[in-house]
């Protein structure tokens, strides 16, 4: 009986001594995807790469192409159903201006963030032809070429800005998310990967093809009532203030906007994992509440193993290549 007592103390200890082997959680890492629509200030260009280099995480920047144009170059452009010279959001106020801008694209490049296009003078393209909507495609790539030397700094364009163009920019979102069934083949037979202009009920995996795909901004629940609103700071500046600025509650938007983020997020991470999409604007509306919020959430979260804050491209190429993983095994 003894022996039998001193096996089964053995047997006791030794389990207690071994690690247990946990289950391995199989779910993809969780990808979070912000960018910023216009990418014009200079001054948030800064603030936006500082937040980058302080939570680890990459961002895609919409660029609208008429602020590589100054005042006095507006008359090269011409869009859609528009008078030359126009612009819904106007133009650089001189050369230096566009200097500046142009030195954040190309670090910010190098910083492993990704520069997309957001059209240029910002139209609402809703009822353009696909003839249309190329011809606009074409004055971004056109501008976007002739950047440095419009600038009076052509001496000063980095080598390989000519490839980033033409091979790198294959990201496309349009103003005010306005689409209709001519886009698509347009960017197509422009040479761009993927469209970011959709909006879904909530997060979804992008629809991939083998050239071209397609991304949703999410609607999420958001406030008091958990009523949804695209994931996008104009959005929440609409629902919270009515499109008015009120620097005086921008603490509560704050918050407000904080909740609804990492709400959405844990609700992913916990569960399907599929990316989460949030948009931003260059304008900090509301005293600065959304980018307040969009960095706290990027600061509690990026740094986690299985999460990924990338951009759209990264996001893209992350997708297709688990897709070629699960297609084989």
């Amino acid at each position: 009986m003894f022996k039998l007592y001193k096996l089964t103390a053995i047997v006791f200890l030794s389990a207690l001594l071994v690690p247990q082997t946990q289950a391995k959680d199989t779910r993809p890492e969780q990808l979070v995807i912000v960018s910023f629509d216009g990418a014009h200030d200079n001054d948030l260009w800064q603030k936006s790469r500082d937040i980058a280099r302080r939570t680890g995480a990459r961002f895609t920047y919409f660029l609208s192409c008429t602020f590589l144009m100054t005042k006095d170059q507006r008359w090269s452009y011409k869009a859609p159903a528009q008078k030359a010279g126009r612009s819904n959001v106007g133009f650089a106020r001189d050369e230096a201006e566009v200097q500046r801008r142009l030195d954040h694209i190309w670090q910010a490049r190098n910083e492993g963030h990704e520069i997309a296009s957001h059209a240029c003078g910002h139209f609402d393209g809703g009822d353009w032809s696909e003839r249309q909507w190329r011809s606009e495609l074409s004055a971004f790539s056109k501008t976007m070429e002739d950047a440095w030397s419009n600038a009076g700094v052509a001496d000063r364009e980095p080598e390989g800005w000519q490839a980033f163009v033409r091979e790198d920019v294959t990201g496309f979102r349009a103003p005010y998310l306005s689409t209709n069934g001519n886009l698509n083949p347009a960017l197509k037979k422009s040479g761009y990967a993927y469209d970011a202009s959709g909006v879904s009920r909530g997060p979804v995996q992008p629809r991939t093809g083998l050239a071209f795909s397609t991304f949703d901004l999410p609607l999420i629940p958001e406030g008091p009532g958990n009523r949804r609103v695209i994931a996008m700071d104009y959005n929440m500046f609409v629902r919270h203030s009515g499109g008015i600025e009120n620097a005086a509650k921008s603490g509560v938007y704050e918050e407000r906007a904080y909740q609804a983020f990492r709400r959405a997020f844990d609700r992913q991470y916990r569960g399907p994992r599929r990316p989460l999409q949030i948009g931003m604007h260059f304008v900090e509306m509301n005293g600065g509440a959304y980018w307040r919020a969009v960095e706290r959430l990027l600061s509690d979260v990026c740094g986690r193993e299985d999460v990924s804050c990338i951009t759209y491209a990264g996001a893209l190429d992350t997708i297709k290549a688990r897709s070629r993983v699960d297609g084989g095994a």
